[in-house]
């Protein structure tokens, strides 16, 4: 009776404790719009699953991070994403790579990773990073800058959803490894999305957000921004 009496009280407890840490998945995707369509395509994580039997060894590669990236952006920096895409195998094992090449006073311009955060290590070259924390809830303080000069080396962390950025302060070209806990961190680069959004946010919203003269959003919006 006894341990029929134990055996219930343990399971009870599972179930419980099952329940109370539940909760809905972490989104991969930017949006997944809800559809009663019983023949719409099912996805994991916003990919549809290999057969087993199909997989193979190449999936879980990936060859060409020894080489620097070719650096052609005006902010002189390039990122060489190791995303789902390019390794299918990363589908729902939440982890991913890139790799960062700076020429000197190049800038992986401020950005965020809605999905993920970051570890960075820097491989060559003299780095200036850091991260803005969210809006505090005491308006009397402002958004705090927590930066750092990092030499080869040297790691840093940046936290989910903050923005952040890397500065080559060297005069040297920079490299830099990082790992994100995401297979699809996704990237919102600040400048990219604000000036450069398709359409184009209403310039009077944009110059009364920095508080400056629209026409200075309107060359901003004139400019063609890219990814890096």
């Amino acid at each position: 009776m006894l341990a029929t009496f134990c055996t219930l009280f343990i399971t009870i407890v599972v179930l419980v404790s099952s329940l109370g840490n539940a909760s809905d998945p972490d989104p991969l995707q930017d949006f997944c719009v809800a559809v009663d369509d019983y023949k719409a395509a099912v996805f994991v994580n916003g990919k549809i699953c290999k057969d087993p039997k199909l997989v193979t060894a190449n999936d879980f590669f990936f060859s060409g991070l020894n080489k620097p990236g070719n650096i052609t952006s005006p902010v002189g920096a390039k990122v060489t994403k190791v995303f789902v895409d390019k390794m299918p195998a990363l589908n729902s094992l939440g982890i991913s790579l890139v790799r960062i090449d700076y020429i000197p006073k190049g800038l992986n311009p401020p950005h965020m990773h809605p999905r993920a955060s970051e570890i960075l290590v820097v491989m060559e070259g003299t780095l200036y990073v850091g991260f803005i924390t969210s809006n505090p809830e005491n308006p009397n303080q402002m958004n705090k800058l927590f930066a750092k000069i990092l030499h080869p080396g040297d790691v840093y962390v940046f936290p989910r959803g903050l923005i952040h950025f890397q500065y080559n302060v060297g005069k040297t070209n920079g490299v830099a490894f990082a790992s994100l806990n995401s297979q699809n961190p996704g990237v919102v680069t600040l400048a990219n999305a604000l000036f450069g959004s398709n359409p184009s946010i209403y310039s009077d919203v944009l110059a009364k957000a920095f508080q400056v003269d629209k026409k200075l959003v309107d060359c901003l919006q004139s400019l063609p921004w890219r990814q890096n």
